[in-house]
């Protein structure tokens, strides 16, 4: 399977068709059939490392302010308990704990609901641990990789660029900022060339750093799928940036 990250953007995307949701479409039939998608999700940051360990994961409407048809959505994949136990086995021995208490926040849904409409694939999501390192995360995907070779999709969902208060709300179109232009083209360069330290170490990438990551958790699902993927050809199936300041851009490695 290949590895992915996806920016997922605004909420409203699982409702709405538009050239992010109909590549996220896209993007789905042109990959194996996945046995199980494990999630990595900007939306599950706490302070210890936990996996989805329940049969049947709750749909969490983890926002406020959106219209009564976001909160309606339920996205009715079933879980995998026996993936889950191959992720703790796989990470030891990291002491990573088996939840039954969190599901499927919007981070994972609002992208599966696009690339896995029927919802058949089953589904975990891996928390991020907010006290650990960016070095930390990019060694945990590392160690998920052979998960890849056994048929999970590793999917990563944040955004390379995700800064909401300089994000146009309302709707309303505004031009990219030069400092989410040029911080999303040099993921993008360093990428290509696969040079993963720097993205690791993105926090001494300077002034346009600082802007496009104020905090780390829509960026670190980045560095579980290239941990994951290092030495695959990356390519980009989605590109853009949303409001000025969110970027949408989505990462392949097959």
């Amino acid at each position: 399977m290949p590895a992915l990250f996806v920016g997922h953007g605004n909420p409203m995307n699982a409702l709405e068709r538009n050239s992010y949701t109909d590549a996220w479409r896209s993007l789905s039939t042109s990959l194996p059939r996945p046995r199980a998608v494990l999630c990595i999700s900007a939306h599950w940051y706490v302070r210890t490392t936990m996996v989805t360990a329940m049969d049947r994961p709750r749909t969490i409407h983890d926002f406020g302010g959106f219209p009564p048809e976001l909160f309606a959505v339920r996205y009715g994949a079933a879980g995998s308990p026996a993936l889950a136990e191959e992720i703790r086995h796989l990470l030891g021995p990291l002491d990573v704990g088996l939840d039954q208490a969190w599901g499927l926040d919007h981070g994972t849904w609002s992208v599966l609901v696009h690339m896995f409409p029927e919802a058949d694939v089953p589904v975990v999501q891996l928390s991020i641990d907010r006290a650990q390192p960016a070095s930390f995360h990019y060694r945990l995907g590392a160690s998920l990789a052979p998960l890849s070779d056994d048929g999970v999709l590793i999917l990563g969902s944040g955004n390379v660029v995700h800064n909401l208060e300089t994000y146009a709300w309302g709707g309303h179109p505004s031009d990219a900022f030069d400092w989410a232009v040029r911080f999303d083209d040099r993921v993008r360069d360093l990428l290509d060339a696969s040079q993963h330290e720097p993205l690791v170490n993105y926090e001494q990438m300077g002034p346009d750093a600082r802007l496009a990551v104020p905090t780390p958790d829509h960026f670190l699902p980045l560095l579980y799928v290239i941990g994951a993927g290092q030495g695959r050809r990356v390519s980009y199936p989605v590109r853009g940036i949303e409001g000025g300041s969110i970027s949408m851009l989505t990462v392949r490695l097959d």
